[in-house]
């Protein structure tokens, strides 16, 4: 069984949903369950207006976009608290507007060359980058860094960067999720058949998975 999750690495959702999905997976493989279920990550911008290179505070972005910086806090608290129950801290005071699309490539470069496992562990890096770290993972620097800790070869990525390998796949990914009617992220589509979306609780993606596999 195959899950294609779109999601986008700014967005906050799409790291809590990644880590109550990969927990609820983890639960159905302790049952010996859903050892043949391959996830693979698909490509969804939020801002692809974000200019390349820029270096624009991520909570500055939120307040033009929501209406105000007490807004922007409002927000930003909430999707922080969230993230604390699932264990991950967020930073997003030093967060940075970042236009994805090289983070993307580097996803979709992972996964031909090396696997879904190795793409999983590059999301994972670039995620954490962006909430924890507050670096801008637009930068190509920060993603070939990425890249490294998550075990790849950073001097192939980064050659590979500099060309425009991918950028069709890309354009593929997020034109298939127009196709499939998504329209927020993440979402989660099983065998190109079922469809979950958001972050959904950990004992309802373990729930629907299950029934998944059955009905499989």
């Amino acid at each position: 069984m195959r899950v294609e999750i779109w999601s986008d690495v700014v967005c906050p959702w799409c790291y809590i949903g990644k880590r109550r999905f990969d927990e609820a997976l983890s639960r159905l493989r302790e049952q010996g369950h859903g050892d043949d279920i391959e996830v693979v990550y698909r490509a969804y911008q939020l801002d692809p207006s974000a200019p390349p290179g820029g270096s624009m505070p991520a909570r500055e972005a939120y307040a033009r976009k929501f209406g105000g910086e007490e807004r922007a806090d409002q927000i930003i608290g909430h999707v922080t608290r969230i993230a604390a129950d699932s264990g991950i801290e967020f930073r997003m005071d030093r967060a940075i507007r970042a236009n994805t699309m090289l983070a993307h490539r580097a996803l979709h470069r992972a996964l031909t060359t090396r696997g879904s496992a190795d793409q999983a562990a590059l999301k994972e890096e670039l995620l954490r980058a962006y909430f924890t770290d507050g670096q801008n993972v637009g930068d190509i620097d920060v993603i070939v860094a990425c890249a490294e800790r998550a075990g790849l070869d950073a001097g192939d990525l980064r050659e590979w960067l500099d060309t425009d390998g991918s950028v069709a796949e890309i354009v593929a990914d997020i034109e298939a999720a127009q196709m499939r009617d998504i329209t927020g992220v993440p979402a989660f589509v099983i065998d190109d058949w079922f469809l979950i979306p958001g972050a959904q609780e950990v004992d309802v993606f373990e729930q629907l998975l299950m029934r998944a596999l059955n009905t499989r």
